[in-house]
């Protein structure tokens, strides 16, 4: 196993490893410690009392993050007529139809997101081994099938996200740049925990938040109370 850096052992060392921090201090400390030569994205893993491998424990679904991402999005769009150029208006960086899909199809995938109308769906289901294993499939329960081409452009280039538990039971996300103020993130970090409370599945049983850690890109993880959750109701809404 490689050695870590010495920056990571300074900011590592900055690190209760024992203590359950609040949302606040973990944020504050992170940004404190942070030494990369880049700006780093906070980063959030949600442990939760569920059983992904049962299909009514699934806990997937969107969130709008009030301070954004940070990050520039690139979204293509599978439209056409009036569609298209609403595509186009409202900032998408791709817009087509049988076009497009070709293009995809011969490996062009320089765009972070996917909106589809419904009726070209039939045309971008056939990319679906292309575009699934990348997660850029459109998909109507996410908001990203639909007529509504210019909202869904919108709330993706203003910083909706999307998350899904895994495997094992986690939900990672990230939740804006370290160059945002920690009110900032603390919005946005409210606003991934409140959307991931409304997606609990009714067949979850015993505690559901089990347990919150955030780090930097490139920084240590600090543990967080997870009883703290009610705590951040005050930066929602």
């Amino acid at each position: 196993m490689p050695k870590a850096g010495k920056k990571y052992q300074e900011a590592f060392a900055k690190v209760d490893r024992l203590n359950r921090y609040t949302f606040e201090e973990a944020i504050n400390l992170i940004k404190e410690i942070a030494r990369a030569k880049f700006t780093e994205t906070l980063e959030i893993a949600v442990r939760l009392g569920v059983d992904p491998r049962h299909a009514d424990q699934m806990v997937r679904g969107t969130v709008s993050l009030p301070a954004g991402t940070g990050r520039t999005v690139r979204v293509a769009v599978f439209a056409k007529g009036d569609k298209e150029k609403e595509a186009q208006e409202a900032g998408a960086d791709v817009v087509g139809a049988e076009d497009l899909a070709e293009k995809v199809q011969g490996g062009f995938l320089d765009f972070d997101k996917a909106v589809a109308t419904p009726d070209l769906m039939g045309l971008v289901g056939r990319l679906g081994k292309v575009l699934g294993p990348r997660g850029l499939m459109p998909n109507a329960k996410l908001g990203t099938v639909t007529f509504d081409i210019a909202n869904a452009v919108k709330e993706l280039k203003a910083g909706k996200i999307e998350f899904r538990v895994e495997k094992n039971g986690i939900v990672h996300a990230p939740v804006g740049r370290l160059s945002f103020t920690a009110e900032q993130l603390l919005h946005n970090v409210a606003a991934l925990m409140d959307a991931i409370i409304r997606q609990k599945p009714a067949t979850s049983k015993g505690a559901y938040i089990k347990a919150i850690s955030m780090a930097s890109t490139m920084g240590p993880g600090l543990k967080v109370d997870p009883l703290l959750v009610k705590d951040l109701k005050g930066y929602t809404g």
